[in-house]
């Protein structure tokens, strides 16, 4: 008898702790799959800042590449364009440089052995944020390029540039983009010094840089660009409203299409608000 009940009391606690472990199991389950949940509603509830400007065959371009050109694309065998009232739709046959409007530079665009646009990983397009306002000096120095002193400075007021983060340089230049597309075009203009990019890359560990200008530098040489893209690093540029984004908190998701060894593209970026 004791024998039975010993029996049946081994056969319940095993019942009663698969129980348990299914219950844990599921439990662990859900609160993983709600954690993306709890993400997407936190996320959801921010102020989302577009940080890219509309672009046309107007756009400001590097006079190296020319205008863009927006065509009705066309049946190949008539070279009738499509039309909505003819075939139901219509599409832009789109002819531009890879570099148009704002857009992103890949370590291949300046290395020959580097990283094209479809080899840049996947987590490198949502990263921390940090936006240097350099607004106030150029009042006085309208070409400043932006120093290691600068950054020294900003770091006491906001903290040491987190690892991993994305460094963006303001300087409402985007502002003339459409009110003043010519002064948009002007040469020189403020940017980053070399010291500061060799400073954030291998003293703060930063993933990637942008700004609001067509280049990285403000001389002639590229030594900033040249030194970013052929130590693996990528670039935005032409970047608009960072006088709308916080010196840090925010977060920044870039996203660009993937051409099959890319050298360049117009690239869609957009801040999260803390």
């Amino acid at each position: 008898m004791n024998r039975k009940w010993s029996t049946r009391c081994i056969s319940l606690l095993s019942l009663l702790l698969s129980a348990f472990l299914t219950g844990a199991i599921a439990t662990t389950a859900l609160a993983q799959s709600g954690s993306l949940a709890q993400a997407y509603r936190i996320i959801s509830g921010k102020q989302f800042v577009d940080l890219t400007h509309s672009f046309s065959p107007l756009t400001p371009v590097w006079r190296g590449f020319g205008q863009a050109a927006f065509t009705a694309a066309a049946d190949p065998e008539t070279g009738r364009p499509y039309t909505i009232e003819r075939g139901g739709f219509r599409a832009f046959f789109y002819s531009m440089v890879g570099q148009y409007g704002t857009h992103i530079d890949p370590p291949a665009h300046f290395d020959p052995n580097g990283k094209t646009l479809d080899e840049i990983p996947l987590k490198q397009m949502i990263l921390p944020m940090v936006v240097f306002d350099m607004t106030p000096t150029l009042r006085k120095e309208p070409n400043h390029a932006i120093t290691v002193d600068d950054i020294s400075a900003w770091e006491k007021r906001h903290g040491r540039v987190p690892a991993g983060a994305f460094a963006a340089l303001r300087t409402d230049m985007y502002k003339d983009w459409d009110a003043n597309p010519e002064r948009f075009k002007r040469t020189p203009f403020p940017a980053w010094s070399f010291e500061a990019i060799r400073f954030l890359y291998e003293q703060r560990g930063i993933v990637a840089n942008g700004h609001e200008s067509m280049d990285t530098d403000t001389t002639d040489d590229l030594k900033s660009e040249r030194w970013l893209l052929r130590h693996g690093h990528w670039q935005i540029e032409v970047m608009a409203n960072l006088d709308k984004v916080p010196p840090a908190g925010a977060l920044i998701v870039v996203t660009w299409p993937k051409p099959r060894h890319g050298l360049g593209f117009p690239a869609r970026a957009f801040a999260i608000l803390p």
